[in-house]
């Protein structure tokens, strides 16, 4: 497991596969540059379900306080996670060589009923790094101020 710096994470990350990593990148700078505190793990739904297991279950007691979770293919990790925390989840579907995503994102926005994972688009893990700022700014004036700023920014 990586960490963005020294304080405590706030966003656990984790990926499928080390192949998600060039898209999970935009995601990672983004809460740099917002000061957010992350932790990354690789660890595959069906490859290695243990280690999926043991990091989501444990997640909020290591004070995370919400998820991103990247997959392609049949992209289950993100409601494997979900099923494993209490804490929200937000995916991102990965593009595949196969159908160019929409396995990934189908799988990921079709939860059932009581494991829900919200999800980005199609290697929107910039997006996916906004939205957990959201969550954290929904209960923290610091996290939400951040937010402000970058769309403060954004309108120029």
């Amino acid at each position: 497991m990586a960490s963005s710096n020294t304080s405590a994470p706030l966003v656990g990350i984790i990926m499928g596969s080390e192949s998600d990593m060039p898209v999970m990148e935009a995601c990672t700078q983004q809460l740099d540059a917002f000061g957010i505190p992350y932790e990354l793990v690789i660890a595959s739904a069906h490859r290695s379900p243990a280690k999926v297991h043991e990091w989501a279950s444990t997640a909020a007691e290591r004070g995370l306080r919400v998820i991103v979770a990247a997959a392609g293919k049949a992209a289950h990790l993100g409601g494997v996670v979900a099923a494993y925390t209490p804490l929200p989840v937000v995916g991102v579907p990965m593009k595949t060589s196969d159908l160019g995503g929409m396995d990934s994102l189908l799988s990921m926005v079709q939860m059932p009923s009581g494991v829900p994972v919200a999800c980005v688009a199609i290697n929107g893990a910039k997006n996916a790094a906004i939205y957990a700022a959201q969550i954290l700014g929904a209960s923290d004036e610091a996290w939400r101020a951040k937010i402000v700023q970058m769309k403060d920014e954004m309108a120029g």
